[in-house]
């Protein structure tokens, strides 16, 4: 069970000193951290863009809001708003539907005929409002039932938890459940703006919208909630509970030099005062509340500064006359993610894959990588992702355990500080990190303390790597603790992508519950990897390779099928385009064959370019050994010759006959140089057969090309952060 979930479930049970005295301690060590970002932050001030400026040239706006959570507070109502009567305010009051307490008709009859107004607060206040998409839509047919039965417009969530995509289901014109900013919320994620803001919907939302109301025969009760969106009324003075309870503040000295900062930015001042936590009586307030006198003189003080200057407006009010403008809040057009890869990120197709469709849609993309040469920029920007090149790959000589893991344990230290100082000032919503080697997913630990989600994605499964590098015993001892550390960092992501279906059986049986996993193949990106016109007249034969020189590939296995197809066919090159521990032992063979000339070694080559290098081959290679990795281990390489037009001669090992077919490749038996020899040989000398894979490839690649999956990376990633891990403590608003 999510910690989330576990709090809100233990809470009516844990007595309310107790909650309030965890509070505090909590607020007392966050708060010397957030001195720069609370109670102003520095970039809230900034006015949406096209801000038309507050009606009749006000200066800015005052908005108050209570919310009941009570019997106690439901008693104080009138008291409350004779307060503000008495000072020529006015409010609205947001009411529990379901909680502990009915709301008299004749209470919300007398706050209409006053001039104030009602709006629903949350459903039951229990903290499980957002627990799920599929509990949050049934809930949002009883809370729109209490919309139309209260004439009620509005709504604001329990402890301010949000999700702006899913209160599209709502009838609303406005929500407030969101605020500049405020480290001390369960979900501190602030909107980073003193000014209200247009929420559009978006396409799934308005499926979802015409859905529910089709079903229910009910139209929309509002033209304005009929539109593609409603008004976010975020608060921007710090809740009376937090300042006078948890902060024990004994003046509002805070929320005045707030207002005045607000005022003088024009923005929007929306304070939000608990009813339950305002004693009227006469005798001193006990622990759990405060008199009206702060409350009081923050009123007085807008009357004696601020007169004239503000548009005193109930928040429907506002919603209106926002939502003629429909400003946006430039901070919500996308979601700042970083990705965390120990790899070249310019040769690495997964990696780009994920950040480019992120970049596409308007994402902010990070990556932390490797730098191949000090002649590579440290920081550089690929098609919209900035790429962070943190350190230089470790000298090729990796095959000795600690050669390998120390420069694995220097790139954990760099990106976790990287991250840490990065996040502090410019928070992430998600970290998507990319093993190998597992435990880089603790690099993400200070974000995902503040809030920021996590994604582990699982390229090579480690143990059965590192058996096939290190040639390792299965049950050694450093084969049990890299299984260890794959239970401990499946532990912290919160979802594990895996790169196959075969091996998500064995991870999920070793680390993860498969609610907590997926399946992502290597796909073929179509807008890199698709035919080109040949450009080659050069009488050649050219069979490719492109990929890391690794034992598990089976390269050595190729270069002697090769030495056994080169006299039959003169004309033949074989060419293989990467880097690896085996590439000295490989061209030792080649030189020993006699294949100096024949077979030939280029360095790595960026997505793009080996994309139009591979586009001139006559033939591609996959000859992985059947091991307990290379057997497992999906290659992308035969979908991008696939995606090409490029015939390919594949080992006939467990993955690769789990995902194709005898119609689409030319298989041969993992490890036989013989058999690969014969495979080849057959694919060049036989046209009709080089014509009938490219014609049975085109609708494979159609079927499993990244176009049909990046929709679903994409809502991933939407609906991890959107699902708030609350309960945890934090420093900073993320």
């Amino acid at each position: 069970m999510s910690g989330n979930r576990f709090y809100y479930r233990i809470k009516p049970f844990v007595p309310w000193p107790v909650r309030m005295a965890v509070r505090r301690w909590l607020a007392l060590r966050q708060r010397p951290l957030c001195e720069a970002v609370w109670p102003a932050k520095p970039g809230t001030e900034t006015a949406p863009a096209g801000w038309p400026g507050w009606p009749d040239g006000k200066q800015f706006a005052v908005v108050l809001t209570h919310d009941v959570e009570g019997r106690l507070g439901l008693g104080r109502c009138r008291q409350l708003m004779e307060l503000e009567r008495q000072l020529g305010f006015r409010s609205s009051f947001n009411f529990i539907p379901e909680g502990s307490y009915s709301v008299p008709d004749d209470l919300r009859d007398q706050l209409h005929r006053n001039g104030f107004e009602v709006a629903v607060h949350d459903l039951r206040h229990d903290g499980r409002l957002y627990n799920s998409r599929r509990d949050f839509s049934v809930n949002a047919g009883r809370i729109n039932r209490y919309l139309k039965e209260w004439d009620a417009v509005g709504f604001r969530s329990g402890f301010m938890h949000h999700n702006l995509d899913w209160l599209h289901d709502l009838n609303i014109q406005y929500d407030a459940s969101t605020f500049d900013t405020d480290p001390f919320e369960p979900q501190p994620d602030g909107v980073d703006t003193i000014f209200p803001f247009w929420v559009p919907r978006l396409a799934a939302s308005q499926a979802r919208q015409a859905r529910r109301t089709s079903a229910a025969g009910v139209p929309a009760q509002d033209p304005l909630a009929a539109q593609a969106g409603y008004v976010e009324l975020p608060y921007t003075l710090p809740q009376d509970s937090t300042l006078f309870l948890v902060l024990r503040e004994t003046s509002p000295d805070i929320w005045l030099r707030k207002l005045d900062w607000v005022a003088a930015h024009g923005g929007m001042v929306l304070v939000n005062v608990h009813p339950d936590f305002i004693s009227f009586d006469p005798r001193p307030a006990r622990n759990r509340e405060t008199s009206p006198a702060p409350y009081r003189a923050l009123l007085e003080h807008l009357r004696r500064r601020w007169q004239g200057a503000f548009w005193h407006a109930l928040p429907r009010e506002v919603a209106r006359f926002v939502a003629e403008f429909q400003p946006r809040n430039p901070r919500l057009r996308g979601k700042r993610v970083a990705m965390v890869t120990h790899s070249f990120y310019e040769s690495d197709n997964r990696v780009i894959r994920y950040a480019e469709a992120l970049a596409r849609r308007g994402d902010s993309v990070d990556v932390l990588a490797l730098r191949r040469t000090d002649r590579q920029l440290q920081k550089e920007t690929l098609m919209g992702v900035t790429v962070y090149r943190l350190q230089e790959r470790a000298a090729k000589n990796e095959q000795t355990k600690v050669a390998y893991l120390l420069p694995l344990l220097r790139f954990l230290g760099a990106s976790s500080l990287w991250l840490a100082r990065r996040h502090v000032r410019e928070p992430y919503d998600l970290i998507h990190v990319h093993n190998v080697p597992d435990f880089l997913v603790f690099s993400a630990w200070l974000p995902r303390r503040l809030g920021a989600k996590v994604i582990l994605d699982i390229h090579d499964i480690v143990p059965e790597f590192y058996i096939s590098k290190f040639h390792a015993a299965p049950a050694s001892s450093t084969v049990r603790l890299l299984q260890w550390v794959e239970r401990a960092s499946a532990r912290v992501a919160d979802h594990v992508i895996i790169s196959n279906h075969l091996w998500l059986e064995k991870y999920v049986a070793r680390a993860a519950p498969p609610k907590k996993c997926s399946v992502f193949l290597n796909h073929v990106d179509t807008h890199i990897f698709h035919p080109r016109e040949r450009r080659r007249a050069d009488g050649k034969l050219i069979i490719l390779f492109p990929g890391g020189l690794q034992r598990h590939q089976g390269l050595d296995v190729a270069i002697r099928a090769f030495a056994r197809l080169a006299p039959r066919l003169p004309q033949a090159e074989f060419h293989l385009y990467g880097d690896g521990q085996m590439k000295p032992e490989l061209t030792a063979l080649a030189r020993d064959l006699g294949l100096d000339q024949k077979v030939r070694f280029f360095n790595p080559l960026p997505v793009r370019e080996i994309a139009a290098v591979m586009a001139q081959a006559d033939l591609g290679v996959v000859p992985k050994r059947a091991d307990s990795f290379g057997n497992e281990a999906y290659s992308t390489k035969i979908m991008e010759f696939l995606s090409l037009g490029v015939p390919v001669v594949v080992a006939d090992t467990k993955i690769d006959r789990y995902y194709f077919d005898d119609t689409v490749v030319q298989f041969f038996a993992s490890g036989d140089d013989h058999a690969m020899a014969s495979a080849m040989f057959a694919v060049l000398e036989n046209q009709p057969l080089r014509q009938s894979f490219a014609a049975q490839a085109t609708p494979y690649v159609a079927r499993n090309c990244w176009e049909t999956r990046q929709g679903d990376y994409l809502r991933l990633v939407d609906e991890l952060c959107a699902a708030p891990r609350l309960g945890e403590a934090r420093c900073c608003p993320a």
